[in-house]
């Protein structure tokens, strides 16, 4: 099993290049994965590599190895590229607003691969809890996608651009993926402050699939025996990767002259709920694996609840402490202290980052 925390001194360096390679992303190059669907993802990705790139295997032992794979990126870097392309990438869908003209609150649209499209149904929800208008400016979801990816659908499929365009978006909430920097951060910001100078693009900061280890053999269940030391050195792992979204969010914010975009820390709270759940303070939970519904990592309805909640403090600047407990979690055992602890865990996480826009009162 290939731990990209563990197996390389420059763990993020090389995790970002053996993605396109790897691709260790939501739903990310189907194609291969059901041509070799008995075989590891990254031995299938290896072998349709060494298709397109045979001159990568240095030692010409007809297989292609990670560490070979790594090493013909760096040394030709539009290799990412052209297997991307060729590989493709999950498929779209979309939703139009959902409000009538003239309706008062705030508009959110969500551009966002399946570790954050949930947040489009969740959202609502709260906000009617705590009594704040929120309007659905329209969503957008491409598994397994970067933002670039959304950037680059055909205009007649993009909701997205379209409603930036219109002017009807306040709030743009985006979810890049492992491959850092994401230029689709930078292209629809600029697009939408064109129409609304006053736009705030809310970006997140999303988990490693997988607990960050790539190959066959990972599965749900061995979450369950993760420490609470195990999840602080992912979560040290996982701020390698956060450190590369934060420098292109502030030269971004720096090259536009005020803060546009902000940060939202879903996988800092993740981490805290785990650790919670390990030492056996989350209340209702005794295995991590609850908090996910498959191997790769997509979560279950208390994950969701808890990102929703992120997204909520970042998007009104307020707590989502003391809100009621949600319908779809009610019959849980210990369902009001459960949820008490994800609405505190949440209003932790956004308030301790400095680039969330958040702070405590």
């Amino acid at each position: 099993m290939f731990d990209t925390r563990q197996n390389h001194p420059h763990t993020m360096k090389h995790a970002l290049l053996i993605l396109p390679l790897a691709a260790l992303v939501p739903g990310a190059f189907q194609l291969i994965a059901q041509v070799a669907a008995k075989k590891s993802g990254i031995e299938a990705r290896l072998e349709q590599a060494l298709r397109m790139f045979p001159d990568a295997d240095t030692d010409k032992d007809g297989a292609l190895s990670i560490n070979e794979a790594l090493a013909y990126v760096e040394k030709h870097p539009e290799a990412r590229d052209k297997f991307m392309a060729r590989a493709g990438s999950g498929k779209s869908s979309s939703k139009p607003a959902s409000f009538a003209p003239g309706a008062e609150g705030t508009k959110v649209f969500v551009c966002a691969h399946s570790y954050m499209i949930y947040t489009a149904d969740w959202l609502p929800q709260i906000a009617q809890a705590a009594g704040v208008p929120h309007l659905k400016a329209g969503q957008q979801m491409i598994g397994g996608s970067r933002v670039q990816q959304h950037w680059d659908l055909p205009d007649e499929r993009n909701q997205a651009k379209k409603a930036l365009q219109e002017g009807i978006v306040d709030v743009l909430t985006l979810s890049p993926n492992l491959l850092m920097p994401d230029e689709g951060i930078d292209r629809f910001t600029r697009l939408g402050l064109e129409k609304n100078p006053e736009l705030r693009v809310l970006v997140q900061a999303s988990w490693a699939p997988r607990d960050g280890k790539a190959g066959a053999g990972f599965a749900n269940a061995m979450r369950d025996s993760v420490t609470a030391e195990e999840i602080d050195s992912m979560l040290e792992a996982h701020n390698g990767w956060l450190s590369l979204l934060e420098k292109q969010v502030t030269g971004l914010n720096t090259e536009l002259g005020r803060p546009s975009v902000r940060i939202i820390p879903a996988s800092a709270a993740l981490h805290s709920l785990r650790r919670h759940v390990a030492e056996g303070r989350a209340p209702g939970v005794s295995k991590q694996s609850e908090l996910f519904r498959d191997d790769h990592g997509h979560p279950s309805d208390i994950t969701a609840l808890l990102v929703s909640y992120c997204h909520f403090a970042c998007i009104y600047q307020r707590t989502p402490v003391g809100l009621p407990v949600p319908e779809k979690l009610s019959a849980r055992p210990q369902s009001s202290d459960l949820v008490r602890l994800l609405q505190q865990i949440a209003w932790d996480a956004v308030t301790s980052h400095p680039m969330s826009g958040v702070k405590k009162a």
